[in-house]
């Protein structure tokens, strides 16, 4: 039995992550990437996920390096049949913050030099108070609703996200073409469903895709509780990686 629960994200803080760098403009893109809300709801940190993961690449207390290891983390979710679509901004404002740091020049020889190197940046951030919407699909009838945490963090600054789930009432599996409107992970959507149009998103470490359209493919037809959207959610969905 399959189970899709809705779930809405609000911001507490501002959310800053660099999905773009401009000269020395720092943009934060209004989409989380679904790699990110995996970590950040704890599923990769999970009880039952520390015993399908070897403890050479778990990060449940301590991080030896700064190596990504997406692939070892969240396959084990594709056994437990767990799978989250990246999060789209249901409403969202940005701050542009300017930064300062100090130079160094104090700690090497003094050289004559023409440069002109700039000691400041400009970050833009998603704002508190924004609202952000995604899908988590349980294949194996697992309830996870009372398993997630109510709090998380998110982006560089860890900054504050309040979580609200609810479970659709109403599921129905149906095969045809159809339009799903917000981002999806095509390394995810793709092997097993052919994608004719799409717009890209940009962003590490997986550029993701939008306004994706579908031929003949397998969906799952739902109403959103929160907003009483119907949508045709792509079916099949799970963790897959380059190479």
């Amino acid at each position: 039995m399959t189970i899709i629960y809705c779930c809405q994200l609000e911001l507490h803080d501002s959310v800053y992550f660099a999905t773009r760098e401009i000269g020395r403009l720092y943009e934060t893109e209004p989409v989380i990437h679904n790699y990110a809300l995996c970590y950040a709801l704890g599923l990769v940190d999970s009880e039952i996920h520390a015993t399908t993961v070897p403890e050479e690449h778990s990060y449940r207390y301590f991080c030896p390096e700064q190596v990504p290891k997406y692939q070892e983390h969240l396959t084990p979710l594709n056994k437990q049949g767990i799978y989250l679509t990246p999060a789209h901004s249901i409403n969202h404002t940005s701050v542009l913050n300017t930064w300062k740091y100090a130079n160094n020049n104090y700690h090497v020889e003094m050289q004559k030099t023409q440069k002109n190197i700039p000691s400041f940046g400009r970050a833009k951030e998603i704002a508190p108070e924004s609202q952000f919407g995604f899908f988590m699909i349980s294949q194996n009838d697992i309830e996870l609703k009372s398993k997630l945490p109510k709090w998380i963090r998110l982006g560089k600054w860890m900054s504050k996200a309040e979580v609200e789930i609810q479970p659709v009432a109403k599921l129905e599996l149906k095969t045809g073409d159809f339009t799903f409107p917000y981002p999806l992970n095509p390394l995810d959507v793709m092997f097993t469903n052919q994608v004719i149009s799409y717009d890209v998103v940009n962003m590490p470490p997986v550029s993701l895709i939008q306004n994706v359209t579908i031929t003949q493919g397998k969906f799952y037809q739902l109403e959103n509780p929160f907003t009483s959207e119907k949508l045709k959610l792509p079916a099949k969905m799970e963790y897959r990686f380059k190479g």
